[in-house]
């Protein structure tokens, strides 16, 4: 009987032991199922996001394609904001992969620029084929920089004398001398020259004669030799480089015939004053007006004072007597063209105001080209890029006799043929006055940049002229000129942004 026992309590214990080792597989089985479920849920949730995240970045990259091929269009077709179809937008396009075969599309939206600025502002959406409930939009401004990057260029060798302090970088396409104060950077085409202003050899295609003189240049070309170009920050603060490539100033210059156009089609056309009349005379008002007179009469200038120098276009550039002829609304597109010389001061809208004039004769003549006189002040009313002036004249920009003590030009001022300067008056020689008492002047401040084929100078070594030349470059002309001012074609990117 106690056999029996025994074995009925080990069967029970066993199967006691049974039932516990069934229930822990159960346990464990359970909580492998609900892992391998909760892993199989994430894994399908990681491809789905993965999945996702690979149809936003395509969506991504379609609406980047967008932004680039408007900007391969534009450099191809600078003024075409309508995709080529002269019909407004949105302009969808259909995106293949290398294949052929179209796996999206992107959808763009072009505001094209304001008047008298080159920003485009392209909004390219960008869609999947395989998921249509994902998207991609981004925005981007785009700006055609004015071929105008300088506060001062010329094509010709330039002197800037001592007192003369620029703001903005310099470039010439010929030598600087430059005995000034350059607060940025100033570059020559050359590599080395003779400059006209005194006799000698070789120089420095940018070189100063403030003590200590730069050494004259040696025979020998680019990169030079250590310690051969001096550090010169008291005259160059930003430096100094050359040589570097030549500006195409064919590309500074507006056209004359294009501007004509435009003067007669939403502008402001004035043809020759004729009837023994010297030119036009505009004076701009505050309230988006201007007056313009025709000039009758031009100071005569004394007696010994005389052209020595034999410059061309000689006088006193000063109005004596005009008429009154009519006032006028600036024009909706902001170009005034005028076929004969012109006068040109006052204050422009404080509203933003954005003009342009053009002085010319066509078909052109090179010994009847026309020229732009300032001798009072011609202003802005606001100076953060939403007013803009711009003087284009076929000759001379000229500052006459009888100009102010102290004057001040806002203005972006294009010399096409000829100089931008002030005729030399010479001065007075014991009891006789010559061209005294204007032959001398303070301070001219140019607000905006200067243009000039030819030379520029509003001063001269014998210390007539003005006595202090301050060039300040408006950087805000960069890619917002004056309307129809001369720009580039190239699109560079302004700003991005990712709106969704």
């Amino acid at each position: 009987m106690i056999e029996k026992s025994k074995i009925k309590n080990q069967k029970s214990k066993l199967e006691y032991q049974r039932g516990q080792l069934s229930l822990a597989v159960l346990l464990f089985s359970a909580l492998a199922i609900i892992i391998m479920g909760g892993f199989i849920i994430w894994a399908d949730s990681q491809l789905r996001f993965a999945a996702r995240s690979n149809d936003q970045s395509l969506a991504f990259k379609i609406a980047e394609a967008g932004v680039e091929y408007y900007r391969w269009h534009l450099a191809h077709d600078p003024l075409d904001f309508q995709d080529g179809t002269g019909q407004p937008g949105p302009y969808t396009h259909n995106y293949q992969d290398k294949d052929g075969n179209t796996i999206g599309q992107f959808i763009l939206d072009i505001e094209p620029p304001p008047l008298g600025s080159t920003t485009v502002v392209i909004t390219s959406t960008g869609k999947i084929s395989a998921n249509s409930g994902i998207e991609k939009i981004i925005r981007v401004r785009l700006g055609s920089t004015s071929l105008v990057k300088y506060a001062a260029v010329s094509n010709t060798d330039i002197y800037f004398p001592p007192g003369t302090e620029v703001f903005g970088p310099i470039h010439s396409n010929g030598g600087i001398h430059f005995d000034g104060i350059a607060h940025n950077i100033v570059t020559s085409a050359r590599v080395t020259y003779n400059d006209p202003e005194h006799s000698g050899n070789e120089e420095f295609g940018v070189h100063t004669h403030i003590a200590p003189v730069d050494p004259l240049a040696p025979g020998t070309n680019p990169p030079w030799p250590s310690g051969t170009v001096p550090d010169r920050p008291d005259v160059f603060m930003a430096g100094r480089e050359f040589p570097v490539p030549a500006v195409d100033f064919n590309g500074l210059t507006a056209d004359i015939a294009t501007l004509k156009a435009k003067s007669q089609s939403g502008g402001i056309y004035f043809g020759p004053a004729g009837g023994g009349f010297e030119g036009y005379h505009i004076t701009f008002k505050t309230n988006s007006t201007f007056d313009l007179f025709k000039v009758k009469k031009l100071v005569n200038m004394p007696n010994g004072c005389i052209n020595v120098l034999g410059q061309q276009d000689w006088g006193s550039w000063s109005i004596d007597q005009e008429q009154f002829i009519q006032n006028y609304p600036v024009p909706s597109n902001g170009v005034i063209f005028v076929e004969d010389h012109v006068w040109v001061n006052g204050q422009i809208d404080g509203n933003g105001s954005r003009i342009t004039i053009a002085a010319g004769l066509l078909p052109e003549n090179p010994s009847k080209l026309k020229d732009i006189i300032v001798n009072n002040d011609l202003l802005y009313s606001n100076y953060d890029g939403t007013d803009a002036i711009g003087l284009i004249a076929q000759g001379d920009f000229s500052v006459g006799w009888v100009s102010e003590d102290n004057l001040r030009i806002d203005a972006a001022i294009v010399s096409q043929n000829r100089r931008i300067g002030r005729n030399y008056y010479r001065p007075p020689d014991g009891n006789q006055p010559r061209c005294s008492p204007h032959h001398t002047k303070s301070v001219i401040t140019m607000y905006g940049i200067i243009a000039s084929y030819d030379e520029y100078g509003m001063s001269y070594t014998d210390g007539s002229g003005y006595q202090q030349r301050n060039i300040i470059y408006d950087q805000n002309l960069l890619f917002n000129p004056p309307p129809e001012f001369p720009s580039g074609s190239q699109y560079e990117v302004l700003s991005w942004e990712e709106v969704k």
